[in-house]
């Protein structure tokens, strides 16, 4: 019994791993719900390890399971996003502050070539995955307990929405946040921990207000 329970949930976590990227990519949009039986169909496996993913995902606040009845793809309202984005603009520049000093200068290289390849793509999908490598393998080399871990949770729940904004962005030929990523870049050449943060927070803080903006992206709520 005890080795069927960890095959279902070395399935499950391997199923949580394939059901959280497809949400990050977009796959699956906000309050979509999840099939259970054609989750297990399509897999090849019982429903237990895909109820385990779901337990999985649950807890990262990525799907919301409601008992005897399914599983959605949690929904954020407008207030909980800019709530979110609140945290981001305090907690984010703080994990950042901790990382300025210990980033190498390949590292750093790489971040000015993931700015400049933002700056050079109109594919919003592309620029998506740019951003996410840039900002969190910037936050990546800092040991923490609780503060990272926080930080990737924060990109994780509002991922649909930075989709959004991200569209909005470059549907108004807006310039200012590939001119914010050449700032943090400089920042960090320089290892000033405290400019990065200042940059970065404005960096977030710009993503706010134009989602506030916006409130028909939250109109399924």
């Amino acid at each position: 019994m005890a080795r069927g329970s960890a095959g279902h949930g070395a399935t499950g976590a391997m199923l949580a791993d394939a059901l959280r990227e497809a949400i990050l990519d977009g796959r699956y949009a906000p309050g979509e719900r999840i099939r259970q039986d054609e989750l297990a169909e399509s897999h090849g496996i019982s429903r237990l390890p895909v109820r385990e993913a779901l337990r999985m995902l649950e807890s990262e606040g990525l799907v919301t399971v409601v008992a005897n009845t399914g599983a959605w793809v949690s929904e954020l309202s407008l207030a909980e996003c800019e709530e979110m984005y609140r945290m981001r603009e305090r907690l984010e520049p703080l994990l950042l502050g901790l990382n300025v000093p210990l980033l190498d200068e390949a590292l750093i290289d790489r971040l000015a070539e993931l700015a400049e390849l933002m700056e050079r793509t109109d594919d919003v999908e592309e620029f998506l995955r740019l951003d996410w490598e840039f900002h969190l393998s910037s936050v990546s080399v800092a040991p923490t307990s609780v503060l990272g871990d926080t930080v990737v949770s924060l990109w994780n729940r509002t991922q649909h929405y930075r989709r959004a904004v991200s569209r909005l962005f470059s549907a108004e030929g807006d310039r200012r946040i590939h001119y914010d990523h050449r700032l943090i870049v400089g920042a960090l050449r320089g290892r000033d921990a405290v400019e990065a943060e200042q940059m970065l927070a404005a960096h977030v803080r710009r993503s706010r207000l134009e989602l506030l903006q916006h409130p028909e992206v939250f109109s399924r709520r």
